[in-house]
């Protein structure tokens, strides 16, 4: 309770050039003063990460850590549960793109949604991904190194290293090599 409270207070009263000022000296990263991120021991971002206005980080129920190099655009909306977010090195997001680590219990039919808790197993982004603008990543989710989300696809599940994927729920279209692209 007392950690809520507090977290409100700073969410409040903190100037985001403040935010903003905390993460450039920290890790070197480049936080929009128009973004509203969480000044929280549980964010960790790595060098020369970039987050663009407008753009929502909540790690207050859980860690997200970012490789060096991310960027992530305009819009975007990632949020922690206990599971955490964990994104390789760079990673590059297009804007409007969701990431979300945690999902209602929904059990009881009698009991009301909120009433019932929440789960979080997380979400683990590899090195060198790209997630397409309005792309949604969904709680227990994995995208292995290389793969690039097409954008407005909906991942719900684990990919492979390499994958371009597409849709929603998002399939493989096509497996990336060393050599170029082969058709799957």
């Amino acid at each position: 309770m007392a950690t809520s409270v507090w977290q409100l207070i700073v969410r409040a009263l903190c100037p985001a050039f403040v935010v903003s000022g905390y993460y450039f000296f920290k890790y070197r990263a480049k936080i929009s003063p128009r973004s509203e991120v969480d000044l929280t021991s549980n964010l960790h971002f790595g060098r020369r990460a970039v987050v663009g206005a407008f753009t929502k980080m909540k790690a207050s129920r859980g860690p997200i850590r970012t490789g060096d190099r991310c960027g992530i655009a305009t819009g975007c909306f990632i949020s922690a549960g206990s599971g955490g977010i964990t994104i390789g090195d760079n990673f590059v997001c297009g804007p409007n793109v969701v990431i979300v680590a945690s999902n209602y219990v929904f059990d009881d039919m009698n009991a009301h949604i909120d009433d019932q808790g929440r789960s979080s197993r997380g979400v683990k982004i590899g090195n060198n991904v790209w997630i397409g603008a309005g792309s949604v990543v969904l709680d227990g989710s994995q995208l292995g190194d290389n793969c690039i989300v097409v954008a407005n696809s909906l991942v719900n599940r684990r990919y492979p290293p390499g994958a371009i994927i597409q849709g929603n729920p998002a399939k493989i279209l096509m497996k990336r090599t060393q050599e170029g692209n082969s058709a799957s």
